[in-house]
């Protein structure tokens, strides 16, 4: 039920945020560049900071991953609206507009940060069992479908944000549900390490580990150097940065270069938003379809050939050229689905590096939340460094001046933004997969799906 509140959100904000700043509240280049940056910097940090205090806090809000949602669901719900509610009306270049967007992005970021987190270490700690985590991704998918299908549902109810009205409305219904299935979740969920200081025969355990649940720097310090230096998180973090930059991409621009590379009588309206409505809803049903596979190949192998395919494809589109619109849209359609789905394995190699540490260090318990918060440390500034990249790139062949009059400005003009989309579109994701192969490659946590269980379920 976090998955399916949290999905309705995080799909239609990520989709639509940077389109809105930049093209409906005309939000100048540098005040998104001052944004992302504030963003960039409150989202590496706030992961760290979240994980450490829900891995060894004492207040329950905090400590115990359901209270964690339950409380923080109702927050979340209401700085998913903050965005799509100007706070005046702006003229181009507000700087109430710029302020408007670092508010949005760091306090939606710190509520998703605060729930998603606890939900994460929950995926590691209900069971250590290969076969029941792949049941927990099963149902994790077939919520992030029905959720994800809010871009669908918006973008025909509000005709791709042309009619805002219908758009803000739209949202505060998501909103509402959203945050009714993430409380529903907190009130009924619990993890195994809950409870596990009460439970007979315990005292000795928690007066042996209540010394290291304490505030201390260096209680802080030896375990983010325990998990700094697990080489297979080294190679996670690296190639999980540039997942998280191509998911970025394509979350936030897909609509913007599908806009400007295909003509309208090519690809009407109606066929955008069941485009857009795909990309978020296929790579649910990618990856419940691919369960078998799974328990055969292992997510290892799986992630590999994945990036292997993303390069051919890039490759082949920047042969074929511009000019095949169906072929393009079908592109843009299938990386969305094959990078979103990838990215939704992740949490399985994460798992694997928990229970490693686990056992490694003898821990009474596992670190989950502050190994997910560490990693996002490092790759969340990706989020940040994706539109800051794309945007400053298409400024410098006049999207800022065309982006209003759109098809009305000189061609010559427009030919060269287009000729510029075109290769962002191909040899951004071919580099970035090929940077993941070789990243990817040396781990070492490849057969967990042959082993039945790494630790005994307490």
């Amino acid at each position: 039920m976090t998955t399916l509140g949290s999905g309705m959100m995080n799909s239609i904000f990520s989709f639509y945020y940077v389109k809105l700043f930049l093209n409906k509240y005309r939000v100048s280049e540098g005040a998104f560049h001052q944004s992302q940056v504030v963003y960039m910097v409150w989202n590496a940090l706030n992961d760290p900071l979240f994980g450490y205090l829900q891995d060894n806090s004492r207040v329950p809000c905090c400590s115990q991953r359901r209270l964690s949602i339950l409380y923080g669901a109702p927050l979340y719900s209401m700085a998913f609206l903050l965005a799509w509610f100007p706070w005046r009306s702006y003229t181009p270049g507000d700087w109430l507009g710029g302020l408007h967007l670092t508010v949005s992005l760091c306090v939606f970021d710190g509520m998703l940060t605060f729930v998603l987190l606890a939900q994460c270490a929950l995926f590691a700690e209900i069971s250590s069992h290969h076969q029941n985590r792949l049941r927990l991704i099963k149902y994790n998918q077939v919520a992030s479908l029905i959720g994800s299908s809010s871009v669908l549902f918006c973008g025909l109810l509000s005709r791709n944000m042309e009619d805002f009205a219908a758009f803000q409305g739209f949202t505060v219904v998501i909103a509402v549900l959203g945050g009714g299935c993430m409380v529903y979740s907190g009130l009924h969920i619990e993890s195994r390490f809950d409870n596990k200081g009460s439970a007979p025969g315990s005292q000795g355990f928690v007066d042996q580990t209540s010394s290291s649940s304490s505030f201390s720097f260096s209680s802080v310090t030896s375990m983010m150097w325990q998990i700094l230096t697990n080489k297979d998180f080294q190679l996670f973090v690296f190639m999980n940065f540039f997942q998280v930059f191509i998911v970025a991409f394509f979350n936030n621009f897909t609509m913007i270069f599908t806009e400007h590379l295909i003509p309208p009588n090519v690809l009407p309206s109606l066929a955008k938003s069941f485009m857009y409505g795909a990309g978020f809803i296929c790579p649910q049903l990618l990856v419940l379809s691919s369960q078998s596979l799974l328990q055969s190949l292992g997510y290892y192998r799986i992630i590999l050939y994945t990036f292997y395919a993303e390069t051919g494809m890039a490759v082949i589109m920047l042969a074929l050229g511009p000019y095949h619109y169906y072929i393009l849209a079908l592109f843009l359609t299938i990386n969305m689905v094959i990078i979103q789905a990838t990215f939704s394995l992740f949490s399985l190699p994460l798992a694997d590096i928990i229970d490693s540490d686990l056992q490694k260090y003898k821990r009474s318990s596992p670190i989950s939340s502050m190994v997910f918060g560490t990693n996002a440390l490092f790759t969340k500034p990706a989020q940040s460094l994706a539109p800051m990249l794309v945007i400053t790139i298409l400024n410098q062949f006049g999207y800022e001046e065309l982006k209003e009059t759109g098809r009305d400005s000189d061609p010559s003009d427009l030919e060269s933004l287009h000729r510029i989309m075109f290769c962002l579109v191909c040899l951004v994701p071919m580099c970035v997969a090929a940077v993941q192969v070789l990243a990817w490659r040396p781990f070492s946590i490849r057969n967990s799906h042959t082993v039945d269980t790494k630790y005994i379920d307490g």
